[in-house]
């Protein structure tokens, strides 16, 4: 299996990519394409042991950086990393793209270069989030702001199916984000919405609120675009700050200290489920090959578990199977 990396993609670029991805041949039996500009690539690649036959280097001339406009971008800059990287997924050079980069830039190359699958409507950016019991996924978290309640059913089945293959839930539950459990809560969409999940082949639930997301209600959690991308931001946001709280009561004093001490055991499980990194990347779910979106400040670590979740999104046959229940 190959996987196709941008190199160049992401706050901590190339040095966090690379070092990801050739932990990832070392420890998973990858291949790794890197993309981007050669002479950077062959200088990072220098720290590192790995076998020579499994990495590859495609060049890239550009990036698109954060302050672009992504659809723009990706039609002009043809020798950035991400359209390059989406052409070589797109003509089969790979199996798999992963990218650090620019959200919009490659939510956009994966809409107009490698294409979605006929029967989708609109391609969503997945992202599996912690919670109380668990990894649960949101979708939309922020490709469509403006959806139709046949979107939403689509996230719907398209969330289960990645929950059943790469996260081993047997049948996966599905809520619909709303202001209210009960059926005729929620806006206009919402509302016209629930009828059709309901109706639709996966394990429909309801209704789920806000408190559901870190409570672990759901399995896939299904919402437009612009309310998926405020849950996300919001719970990245409430981990940095309890991240900090609690460091802080623990260090605030030599009593505190010592307390640490016999609680560090649990601290450290606590951190290890909240940890973003230890979930992968965000995949978009809808096109017709594998693309995933790592955290734009993505470590090693995060690269590496980002490769791991797009092996296994590639051998259980994720795409087959959406093609299956969608068409």
């Amino acid at each position: 299996m190959k996987v196709i990396i941008d190199a160049m993609g992401g706050d901590n670029a190339p040095q966090a990519p690379i070092a990801g991805g050739v932990r990832a041949v070392n420890e998973l039996g990858v291949d790794i394409v890197f993309v981007g500009k050669t002479d950077i690539i062959k200088n990072e690649l220098k720290k590192h042991a790995y076998p020579s036959e499994k990495v590859s280097i495609a060049h890239a001339e550009t990036l698109i950086s954060n302050h672009e406009e992504p659809a723009k971008a990706v039609r002009s800059k043809k020798d950035s990393s991400i359209v390059v990287a989406a052409n070589m997924l797109k003509n089969g050079e790979g199996d798999v793209l992963l990218s650090m980069g620019n959200t919009g830039a490659l939510l956009a190359a994966g809409l107009l270069i490698v294409g979605r699958i006929k029967g989708v409507l609109r391609p969503a950016l997945a992202t599996v989030l912690p919670s109380a019991k668990g990894p649960k996924m949101l979708i939309d978290a922020g490709a469509n702001t403006n959806c139709k309640p046949e979107n939403l059913v689509q996230f719907g089945i398209m969330g289960s199916i990645y929950m059943k293959g790469v996260m081993d839930i047997e049948k996966p539950t599905v809520g619909l984000m709303s202001n209210g459990e009960e059926e005729g809560k929620g806006d206009e969409l919402t509302k016209e919405t629930f009828p059709l999940m309901r109706e639709a082949p996966i394990n429909f639930i309801g209704n789920i609120e806000g408190r559901d997301v870190m409570e672990g209600t759901a399995d896939v959690m299904a919402c437009d675009g612009f309310v998926g991308n405020v849950i996300l931001k919001t719970v990245e946001g409430m981990g940095s700050v309890v991240g900090r709280e609690v460091k802080s009561i623990f260090t605030g004093s030599l009593l505190t200290k010592l307390g640490a001490l016999f609680v560090m055991k649990g601290i450290k499980s606590f951190r290890k489920r909240m940890d973003y990194r230890e979930y992968g990347g965000a995949p978009l779910l809808g096109t017709k090959k594998p693309v995933i979106k790592g955290h734009g400040s993505s470590d090693e670590k995060a690269v590496f578990n980002a490769v791991r979740q797009a092996k296994k999104f590639v051998e259980t046959g994720i795409i087959d199977e959406i093609v299956k229940h969608i068409n």
